[in-house]
């Protein structure tokens, strides 16, 4: 008889969860009363909000050292530094096989003294056909003279004689004419032939340049002082990269593509905090703030900083849950200091405005129900689910809206207790059968 009794009371506080959590989307609900859940009273009192999260150090200046873009194929390192190391700017960092750069070099320069031993010969070939075409003209001028005269004296001589000197003129001058057309088209003939050679030098010249530009861009230097971080080494996997896949960092020997990422030069003397905060934390953070940053890489110790930047948009993947969102934040650090590096995991506290007779409860006394805070208040023989609009959360306490003093929350959710209770009711009860007493 005792155990139909207490599987009847099991059956009716769970009847009773069912029904809380039936009606779990109404702005209250309620709830059977449980005398041992804990409750705590809204209450007034002096705070200062502290904002807590995690974050990790940046540098404020950061510079990729890439592979020189240049034409012709893979580049292979021959000098690169090592992971961590500490460079100055102008520090070669990363070095690169120059010798196919310095036999271009070496063909360019071949190709260019070829083009100006051409130019000299051009010229002088000129110069012999000028001297030749010179003689030439002046005999032919010479010839159309003489034919002048013979033909002045056709009165003196016979018909036929006098028509052979006009014959004799006519051919004269008629060669004066091809020659000279002759010395034209060698004249344009050995400029042209010139400023082929002349532009068969320009184009060796600036050949060589470039390959002297490429040599000088073998050997990279640091363009600012910092620290060393080697890249991962994409062009092992030949510019494949997937999510989860670890790549090796680049090492001497290795074969890279032109203008390739392979380090960084992190500037370590201007190091800050980034970090993202919730959106109820967000109300609370403005610009100038003090900040307690303790770096887990060096326990025991505590930094300064203020807070430089809050994100005014959130930012949050496409997959994230909306009432999830996120909005960045950078601390700037006080002072300098050696042993900090960027990546190092960091704590902030970050000391927000001081409230006088705040109205708050404890903050494990605010639940979320499909996405909205509320707490349960009790109401005459039981609990009650209520929206309310948490202003902060701050050292254990929660600042909100929409509550009288004096209100008594629970500590822990009802529903959830219930159940458990329910739950455990029901298991500790042994099954009754037909033959049962």
């Amino acid at each position: 008889m005792k155990n139909r009794l207490s599987q009847r009371d099991a059956l009716f506080f769970f009847l009773i969860f069912l029904g809380g959590s039936s009606i779990a989307c109404r702005q209250t609900t309620a709830l059977a009363i449980e005398p041992e859940i804990p409750t705590a009273t809204v209450k007034q009192v002096d705070l200062q909000l502290k904002v807590v999260t995690t974050g990790y150090l940046r540098s404020e200046q950061t510079r990729v050292i890439a592979a020189p873009p240049i034409a012709g194929g893979t580049l292979q390192i021959i000098k690169l530094a090592r992971f961590g190391a500490q460079v100055h700017k102008g520090d070669v960092i990363l070095e690169f096989d120059p010798s196919q750069q310095e036999y271009n070099l070496a063909q360019n320069r071949s190709d260019l003294l070829q083009a100006e031993q051409e130019i000299v010969k051009a010229k002088a070939d000129a110069a012999v056909q000028a001297a030749e075409d010179r003689t030439a003209l002046l005999k032919a001028k010479y010839a159309v003279r003489r034919a002048e005269l013979d033909v002045s004296k056709n009165e003196l001589v016979s018909k036929i004689d006098a028509q052979k000197n006009l014959l004799a003129l006519d051919e004269a001058r008629r060669a004066l004419a091809q020659l000279e057309q002759d010395i034209r088209s060698h004249s344009a003939s050995n400029e042209a032939a010139l400023a082929i050679s002349q532009e068969k030098r320009h184009k060796a010249r600036l050949a060589m340049e470039q390959a002297e530009e490429n040599i000088t861009k073998m050997r990279v230097t640091a363009p600012l002082d910092g620290l060393v971080v080697i890249r991962g080494n994409r062009d092992a996997t030949g510019g494949m990269f997937f999510e989860g896949m670890t790549l090796p960092d680049y090492h001497v020997g290795d074969q890279v593509n032109p203008g390739s990422p392979i380090a960084e030069v992190v500037d370590i003397s201007h190091l800050q905090v980034s970090a993202q905060v919730g959106e109820t934390d967000r109300t609370n953070l403005k610009t100038g703030q003090q900040v307690d940053i303790q770096i887990d890489a060096l326990p025991g110790e505590t930094f300064a900083g203020k807070v430089q930047t809050v994100g005014g948009a959130t930012s949050h993947e496409f997959w994230d849950d909306p009432s999830q969102h996120k909005f960045d934040l950078d601390i700037q650090l006080n002072s300098h200091e050696q042993r900090l590096r960027p990546g190092f995991s960091a704590h902030l506290s970050i000391r927000g405005d001081q409230l006088s007779k705040a109205v708050s409860i404890p903050s494990e006394a605010v639940f979320e129900r499909d996405g909205k805070k509320v707490v349960y208040c009790k109401r005459n023989r039981g609990f009650e689910m209520q929206e309310v609009k948490v202003r902060a959360l701050s050292e254990g306490r929660a600042v909100l809206e929409g509550l009288p003093l004096g209100t008594v929350v629970a500590l822990v959710n009802p529903e959830a207790k219930l159940a458990e209770k329910a739950k455990a009711s029901s298991g500790s009860t042994p099954a009754v059968g037909p033959g049962s007493p």
